[in-house]
């Protein structure tokens, strides 16, 4: 099962995200936003990455994640986790890849050597796909970005120029977590799959309340279902449900010492569904004469909750800002306890209780 979600937030002033720094208008300190053209109309984004960052940052501050530290090696230009979804919360919900190395030792557990006197090595690389998966933030509507110049100045000092790019934006995003993923993991030799190496494996399946269950979809050569090592139920909610909240109380972004901006939701849906597939990607759009104007499209939606109807599990939540699209509350409020099949239905209310209710029924689906 995969937890869906779908994002909209609303920014003044913003720059969220930038493209780095390049030289025009006499000023060589000049910073430019990320932007992107489609259909010949501009819009502004926050890279997927950057999204991740703010969202791994607040899982750590307001959750109390134990992050997994970073090594990097500065003459190979490598930088990687510690690879231990075990211990870190992050390794397991956002993924890792570390390529390294071993001895390969005789029976009596001394390293074997080649002809050259070197030792003989085997590959350890261990990788997780990340149960996690977001898109960028993106705004619904095309932008006309504002370049502005700024000063650094103290007191009597000479001021130094700058420039910056800003904007004035509402910005969808959509997310995928994968349930089954979550707090389970594979040891068999395939990119992206080999989680564990031996030590943690034995370490997992020692842990406490774990269990040992079968891969439905990965035969091993003799034909036997390859094993997967799940960690104990309330470590798995913990840190699924961990990850929805945060976003109650997700910040960060480029320039917010001059250009404060919340990048909480200020509308949402959130399902279950059987499939990967994301529903919600296209419920709202831009005004076809405002371009900048977002729409949300009451009637594609309905749609896609009858088109799915058979892939959600449980009800679908929407989430709802007061002062953000108030001219749609009597939309969204006929939209509330609508059926969508036999246990599933529409619950509308604010953004925050939309949140804790999805999670609340998580816990009793998972």
């Amino acid at each position: 099962m995969k937890a869906q979600g779908f994002i909209l937030i609303d920014v003044d002033a913003a720059a969220l995200n930038n493209a780095g720094t390049v030289s025009k208008a006499g000023v060589e300190n000049s910073i430019e936003t990320k932007k992107i053209v489609k259909n010949g109309q501009t819009y502004v984004y926050v890279s997927g990455q950057a999204w991740r960052y703010w969202w791994r940052d607040t899982l750590q501050k307001n959750f109390n994640w134990k992050l997994s530290p970073v090594t990097k090696l500065e003459k190979q230009n490598v930088v990687y986790t510690q690879a231990n979804p075990i211990a870190f919360d992050d390794d397991d919900v956002f993924g890792y890849m570390r390529a390294s190395k071993m001895p390969v030792l005789d029976a009596n557990g001394t390293p074997k050597m080649k002809s050259n006197g070197k030792p003989e090595e085997k590959d350890a690389t261990v990788t997780r796909i990340s149960p996690l998966k977001n898109s960028a933030l993106i705004s619904v509507g095309s932008v006309r970005v504002a370049k502005n110049f700024s000063s650094m100045a103290r007191q009597n000092d000479v001021p130094v120029l700058y420039g910056k790019e800003e904007y004035s934006a509402v910005m969808k995003g959509m997310f995928s977590l994968d349930l089954d993923q979550v707090g389970t993991f594979s040891s068999y030799n395939k990119t992206g799959f080999k989680n564990l190496n031996e030590q943690l494996k034995k370490i997992a399946k020692e842990k406490s309340g774990s269990t040992i269950v079968e891969d439905k979809y990965v035969k091993s050569k003799s034909g036997a279902s390859e094993e997967l090592i799940r960690l104990d139920k309330k470590i798995r909610i913990t840190r699924i449900t961990d990850t929805i909240k945060a976003l109650k109380t997700i910040s960060g972004g480029a320039m917010q010492t001059s250009n404060l901006a919340d990048v909480t939701p200020k509308f949402i849906v959130l399902a279950t569904t059987k499939s990967g597939n994301h529903p919600f990607s296209h419920i709202i759009s831009n005004d076809p004469v405002n371009h900048e104007q977002p729409i949300l499209n009451i009637l594609d939606l309905k749609e896609v909750l009858n088109e799915f109807s058979s892939d959600f599990v449980g009800n679908i939540f929407i989430g709802r800002r007061g002062g953000f699209w108030n001219e749609c509350e009597a939309e969204l409020n006929l939209l509330n306890n609508h059926k969508v099949s036999e246990g599933s239905q529409v619950v509308y209310s604010t953004v925050n209780k939309a949140i804790d209710s999805y999670c609340e029924q998580l816990e009793k689906l998972i």
